[in-house]
């Protein structure tokens, strides 16, 4: 069920979890300001999901409360994910889900990374 993305943080969201180590996930990379994970139900032969560690619920809340080395550190990990992955020239579809519109399941801010095939158009009309 989507979620409002303007709620308070849920500590008990799945991503929270797993930050804090009560779930496993299959990790591909980590710092002390992401974690990335191959999606346990991928939607592409690549799916990976790259998260903040602080607790965001979307765009919007981290663009108003992350530090700017939160901000960047984030950025960077997409990237670095994409390029260690060997996805840079094949190419690949960052998507960000936000809030009920956007089909948001999860209330902390996270990227899914697709890759592996051609992907078609973005939206179906």
């Amino acid at each position: 069920m989507p979620i409002d993305a303007t709620q308070p943080y849920e500590e008990g969201n799945i991503f929270a979890r797993i930050l804090r180590g009560e779930i496993p996930a299959n990790k591909v990379y980590e710092d002390e300001h992401a974690l990335a994970f191959h999606d346990i139900n991928p939607q592409a032969p690549t799916h990976i999901l790259v998260i903040p560690k602080g607790a965001y619920v979307s765009w919007d809340d981290f663009s108003a409360r992350a530090s700017d080395a939160e901000i960047a550190g984030f950025v960077r990990a997409v990237g670095l994910v994409a390029r260690a992955a060997g996805l840079v020239a094949p190419g690949y579809r960052l998507l960000a889900n936000i809030g009920r519109d956007g089909h948001q399941e999860v209330p902390h801010l996270h990227v899914h990374v697709f890759a592996g095939r051609p992907l078609g158009p973005m939206l179906a009309r």
